[in-house]
């Protein structure tokens, strides 16, 4: 696969994958807005998804459109970050993820915006305003949750310390191609590093919580195809109705 193709699949197996994770909360929200805002989310995710899969399907010239590389890809060939599959579990949980990895997206998209390809640029013009907003739902909730009771406080700690050792992966460089970024195509993960901590430690403090100590265990290869256990499963449910009736529509 062309390393631009691989790039954009990259990112958009992220939104994929988190647009799945948000929909689950679908009738299990702690309130009947909150709801709703997820189901928002996870359809900007998964409008995100679609415009970069259906991108590097055009790239790679294999007659792949955006359903053949959503649905019928092995979990070694879906290529996004270890955070985003990680279960929901408690709503802390989910907030915690979503304000790390929309703080994230937003470095991110924000500087693809002046990618050298004219494409991924118009895509992150689109997200950037998207995911600005799931930072901001995201931070009023930790910030509400951190900043409450004794045990939503916990709770929200709790929710923290659960995702903290996947943030490093976020940054991780290592699987973009040089020529990607002397084009000027993509960004380097690790150049986003600042931006992400100056938006995600005011929230966090704000909320009266601590920065989680820095995890010894690394989480990385996501990129590769590597996953915890909980991404087969997730597969197995979002491709299942694609995979028994192949080429049905209504």
């Amino acid at each position: 696969m062309p390393d631009l193709a691989r790039y954009a699949l990259s990112l958009g197996d992220d939104a994929l994958v988190l647009s799945h994770r948000c929909a689950e909360w679908i009738a299990h929200a702690p309130e009947l807005e909150e709801d709703v805002a997820l189901a928002n989310i996870g359809l900007d995710l998964l409008g995100q998804a679609r415009m970069l899969l259906t991108y590097a399907g055009e790239v790679e010239g294999a007659g792949r459109d955006e359903d053949d590389l959503a649905y019928l890809r092995e979990e070694r060939d879906v290529l996004n970050v270890q955070l985003v599959e990680l279960p929901n579990g408690d709503f802390a949980v989910t907030m915690a993820r979503l304000l790390v990895f929309s703080a994230y997206a937003q470095a991110l998209y924000r500087r693809l915006e002046r990618s050298a390809d004219e494409r991924l640029a118009a895509v992150a013009g689109k997200a950037v305003k998207e995911v600005s907003y799931h930072l901001e739902h995201a931070s009023s909730w930790v910030i509400r949750l951190g900043d409450g009771t004794s045990e939503s406080h916990r709770r929200m700690q709790a929710g923290l310390a659960a995702v903290w050792p996947y943030v490093p992966e976020l940054f991780d460089g290592s699987w973009v191609p040089e020529g990607l970024l002397e084009d000027g195509v993509a960004v380097d993960p690790a150049s986003l590093r600042a931006e992400w901590e100056h938006t995600v430690t005011p929230v966090v403090s704000a909320a009266t919580l601590a920065v989680p100590e820095p995890s010894r265990r690394l989480p990385l290869g996501g990129r590769d195809g590597v996953h915890t256990e909980h991404l087969g499963y997730l597969l197995a449910e979002m491709q299942h109705l694609h995979r028994s009736h192949p080429g049905a529509t209504w």
